[in-house]
C-alpha cells in the first residue's frame, strides 16, 4: 500500500464516521514503532505506521486512523482533542477507535524477563525482587537494615 491509497482511505474513513472531509495530508511513516499514528497540530497532517498494517491487518489499521482522525476533527473544531479530555475519549467511543495500539512482534520480544531472583530479608522477612543476580552481601534491607540472602526463582 502506498501514501495515495493511504490518503483515500483515510478521506473515505472521515466521510464515513466522522460525517467531516479530511483536507489535509495522510501518509505512512516507517519510523514508527511504538505507536501508532501521529497527528501534527500545526500542519494538521496525519502520519500512520506500515508496520501495524504489516502485522495487524487492515481492521487494526483502520481503528489508528480512526483516532488520528478524532484528534484531527476535535483539534479542528476548538475542542478536547489530548488523550486526556473527555471530548476526545467520548469520540474514540463513538467511532469505535482504539485508544491504545498493539505492540509489534519484535518490540514484544524486548519486554523485560520476569524475575529470576528474590532477596530475602533474615530479621524482618522483606522480599525484593530482583532480574539480575547480585551479592546480597554487598546490601542490607531497606526497613531494617537486616542481613540478605538470595534466592531463585523457578
Amino acid at each position: 500500500m502506498n501514501d495515495e491509497t493511504l490518503q483515500t482511505w483515510v478521506e473515505r474513513v472521515s466521510l464515513e464516521w466522522f460525517g467531516r472531509p479530511f483536507k489535509h495530508k495522510a501518509t505512512f511513516n516507517s519510523r514508527l514503532k511504538a505507536t501508532g499514528g501521529r497527528y501534527f497540530t500545526r500542519s494538521h497532517n496525519i502520519e500512520i505506521s506500515p508496520h501495524q498494517l504489516e502485522a495487524f491487518g487492515a481492521e487494526e489499521t483502520e481503528k489508528i486512523i480512526k483516532h488520528e482522525l478524532c484528534h484531527y476533527h476535535l483539534h479542528i473544531m476548538k475542542r478536547g482533542y489530548q488523550h486526556r479530555d473527555q471530548d476526545f475519549k467520548q469520540l474514540l467511543t463513538q467511532v469505535g477507535a482504539s485508544r491504545y495500539c498493539r505492540t509489534l512482534p519484535e518490540r514484544e520480544a524486548r519486554k523485560p524477563k520476569p524475575f529470576k531472583y528474590k532477596l530475602l530479608c533474615s530479621a524482618c522477612g522483606m522480599e525484593y525482587l530482583r532480574r539480575r543476580r547480585l551479592d546480597p552481601s554487598r546490601y542490607r534491607c531497606g526497613k531494617c537494615a537486616g542481613k540478605l540472602s538470595l534466592k531463585t526463582l523457578d
